[in-house]
């Protein structure tokens, strides 16, 4: 039962990594008392700004009377022009020492509004051109709550000035299933220069905690070839026809 536990929560915390660069859909409320609203680095796709880093995803969880650790390390990069690279690696239950196995890898190009996954074990990539830039679902999904913010100044993170804000919200226990209420708490380090957070940490009232933390920041072009699809993958376009554009934008 705990190797089953494990399995699942180690593929739902992997799965988090690049929702936070959410294309269109809405956000959902929490359920059971459980969601996480930190699940990764949303990096906006602004221009003048490129540089590479190192996203090291660490999590605590108590399930069952059980206390389960794992992390994860990602690479993500900004191009000056705006084009986007975000990661998604396996999570390990153990402590890292290379970098896990890649999953899946996220590009979005402003310019064209091309938003791409790629899967390297199955060499398969699907794109779609967006109506809009990605959002930060993070921000969104918190937004839901209708927080209490508290600002705490500017320090410096990782060697990058970064402005802290502490978000705090409570989830009744008649919306969390759970017999008392739950609270959160999100810390935020933004570094307006980057247009990134450098650290996030959220935790809650059962004893979770994960962090979400930007390392070995360079601040020089990264590779062009991190914001293309490999030559040997297969590419799937799956923009929806017009027709349902048009009927999506009036819908909202």
């Amino acid at each position: 039962m705990k190797s089953r536990i494990l399995i699942f929560l180690t593929l739902l915390f992997s799965a988090t990594s690049l929702i936070a660069q959410e294309a269109t859909d809405e956000p959902h409320p929490p359920q059971n008392g459980q969601e996480d609203s930190v699940q990764g680095v949303f990096i906006e796709p602004v221009e003048g700004a490129p540089f590479s880093a190192t996203v090291e995803i660490k999590e605590t969880r108590s399930v069952d009377g059980t206390t389960l650790i794992w992390s994860s390390i990602d690479k993500i990069a900004r191009d000056s022009t705006g084009r986007i690279h975000n990661e998604l690696r396996q999570a390990m239950s153990e402590s890292i020492t290379s970098l896990p196995e890649l999953f899946g890898v996220h590009i979005f190009d402003p310019q064209s509004r091309m938003n791409t996954y790629y899967d390297p074990r199955t060499k398969m990539a699907s794109q779609r051109v967006l109506a809009r830039p990605p959002i930060d679902l993070n921000a969104r999904l918190l937004a839901l709550h209708k927080p209490q913010s508290t600002d705490l100044g500017r320090t410096i993170v990782n060697g990058i000035e970064c402005r802290g804000t502490l978000e705090t919200y409570v989830i009744p226990a008649s919306n969390n299933g759970a017999e008392n209420p739950v609270t959160f708490t999100d810390e935020f380090w933004y570094s307006e220069e980057l247009h990134i957070n450098i650290l996030i940490r959220h935790t809650d009232s059962h004893g979770n905690e994960k962090t979400v933390e930007v390392h070995r920041i360079k601040r020089k072009l990264p590779d062009p070839a991190l914001f293309e699809v490999p030559d040997d993958y297969k590419i799937v376009d799956v923009t929806p026809p017009p027709s349902t554009l048009v009927r999506h934008s009036k819908a909202q």
